[in-house]
Formats: structure tokens, C-alpha cells, sequence
């Protein structure tokens, strides 16, 4: 199969700069256009240098290039609504790993899903997306436990990280609640809040120097507990997963589309 050709969409950002770099070095992929927002102060230079490997021959521009077969968009939720627009109106693919994005900016998400392949997911990690499918797994088998199940989720992440609790925390409690039935989502306790009510799950946002990100799923029973823990130890994980996605989206109808269609886990 021919190389998929992707542009990076929030290209000088953190993880934009990994994209790069591992996208250059993956001999699937070919790197086609890195972007930014009009007004950036690196756009003109080349894209390899600004994300320290070296000149590769792409420019750091505003625009969507013509070739582009997919693009990887992990940006901020106002640049995210507007690139979506775009390969709506361009018929382009897109892969969206940006976090932190409101019910309005999600509600796109889905439209733009019945006109073009969308690909969303809070976390591209490979491991985040095995421990979910656990996850769901053990709420199956506990949800009718007759003395309860408490489910607390905690995540770590670094200093920098604007968003809390993290998208991948939600989705966890997301994909439990379904299951198991709860209804109140609590953020955090203090003061004297009472006896912990029996359909509530609860979050816990831990932010600690360069932390990638680290998530630990708890079931207590009475007796015993259970964790679930799946840690980054480099935001690789993260790039590495996106580019895999890209090249999953190529070619496919319209359609929403998550992580665990790309490993092959079945819908969620």
C-alpha cells in the first residue's frame, strides 16, 4: 500500500512536534503539511526544523494542503471546530485527538461524521484502549453485585495540561456508567459531603510536574478491591497511536469511528 500522506493539524504544539518527527520517521506515512494558526510566529520555516529533526521539506503554513489524504488534528477545541469545517468542505478524513472539547464542538463531530470519516478518541494510547475494554469488562461482571461497587477514577498529568478532569478519565466513567447504571458524576469531595451515594463515580485530577498521563480505574467492593492502572511513560505512545489511526481512516466511508476500530476491539 502507498504511503498516507497526513497533515498535522496544531503542528508547533507539543505533540504536533512528536507527530512530526515519528510521522517523518515511519516508512507508511508520508508528512504532507504541518499547520498553524494564521499569525503564528514560527510559520514559513520548515516543519522538521521547528520540531528539532531537521529540514524535511514541509512548511509550517495556515492552509490545508492540496494533497492531503487525512489529517491529525491535536490543536486546542477553537482551532478544532474550525478544521473540521474545512475537511468537511474539502472532503478530507480527519483524526481528531484534541481534549477538552464542549458539547457544541462534539455535536460537530457528529455531523461531520455523516459526510466524511471521523475519527475521535480522548486517547490514542494502545494500552488506555485495552484497560477501557477491561474496564468494561469488569463493570459487566460487577454491576449486579449485591453489596455494591464503588468506582473512583483517578488521573495524573502534567503542570501544563488545561483540562480537568482528563478526557480519558470521562470516557472511563463514560463507558462504566453505561454498564453499571451510574448517574451522578462527581468532580472531587470536600467539606462533609456524606456517606458516598451508591450510583455515583468519582474524579480525582492529580497535576505533577512532566507526568504524560496515568490513569487508575478503582472497583471497591466491601473486602476487596480492584484497580485498573495504565501509565504513559513517553507521549510517543500517544503520536505513535494517532499516525496508526490516520492510516486506518484512509479510504473509509463516513462514518464516526474510534480507537477501538483501529485495534480491531469491536464497538464500544
Amino acid at each position: 500500500m502507498s504511503q498516507c500522506q497526513v497533515t498535522i493539524h496544531g503542528a508547533a504544539g507539543r505533540m504536533g512536534r512528536r507527530l512530526i518527527v515519528l510521522g517523518w520517521e515511519d516508512s507508511g506515512v508520508r508528512i504532507v503539511g504541518a499547520m498553524e494558526a494564521p499569525g503564528h510566529p514560527r510559520l514559513g520555516q520548515d516543519a522538521g526544523v521547528v520540531a528539532g529533526v531537521g529540514p524535511i521539506g514541509v512548511t509550517l503554513g495556515s492552509q490545508l494542503p492540496e494533497q492531503t489524504e487525512v489529517v491529525i488534528d491535536f490543536s486546542v477545541p477553537e482551532a478544532t471546530r474550525q478544521i473540521v469545517q474545512e475537511c468537511v468542505a474539502r472532503g478530507v478524513p480527519i483524526v481528531v485527538a484534541t481534549t477538552g472539547l464542549d458539547e457544541a464542538a462534539q455535536a460537530l463531530l457528529h455531523e461531520a461524521a455523516q459526510e466524511i470519516p471521523v475519527l475521535w478518541s480522548p486517547n490514542m494510547s494502545l494500552a488506555v484502549n485495552l484497560t477501557m475494554k477491561l474496564a468494561q469488562v469488569a463493570a459487566q461482571a460487577l454491576k449486579d453485585h449485591p453489596q455494591g461497587v464503588d468506582v473512583e477514577i483517578i488521573e495524573r498529568h502534567h503542570r501544563f495540561k488545561e483540562d480537568a478532569p482528563s478526557g480519558t478519565a470521562l470516557k472511563f466513567g463514560q463507558l462504566i456508567a453505561q454498564v453499571m447504571g451510574q448517574q451522578q458524576h462527581r468532580h472531587g469531595r470536600q467539606g462533609r459531603p456524606g456517606a458516598r451515594p451508591a450510583d455515583e463515580i468519582g474524579y480525582h485530577a492529580v497535576r505533577v510536574g512532566d507526568n504524560p498521563g496515568e490513569h487508575t480505574i478503582i472497583f471497591g467492593l466491601l473486602g476487596e478491591t480492584i484497580e485498573l492502572v495504565v501509565k504513559a511513560t513517553s507521549r510517543d505512545c500517544y503520536a505513535r497511536g494517532a499516525l496508526a489511526a490516520a492510516c486506518f481512516l484512509r479510504g473509509r466511508p463516513p462514518g464516526l469511528y474510534g480507537m477501538e476500530h483501529v485495534l480491531g476491539l469491536g464497538g464500544r
